[in-house]
């Protein structure tokens, strides 16, 4: 699932045209973070996670699974 999500949110910001440094910027998080995020990492804090969903209108919640 980590892998899903940095993948998204990689894509939202290309499509932005936002640089990793600018979503950093704005979302009050590091670019480091933000690289690990994107790259899938399993072990990020989620209310940062958070940050940078929210930016694009998106937010980390529960989902009934199979």
């Amino acid at each position: 699932m980590s892998k899903k999500l940095g993948e998204f949110i990689k894509q939202k910001r290309k499509e932005e045209g936002l640089k990793q440094e600018d979503v950093a910027l704005y979302c009050n998080v590091s670019k480091k973070f933000l690289n690990e995020l994107e790259n899938g990492k399993d072990t990020l804090k989620l209310d940062k996670v958070n940050d940078v969903l929210n930016l694009f209108g998106y937010e980390v919640g529960p989902k009934k699974g199979l």
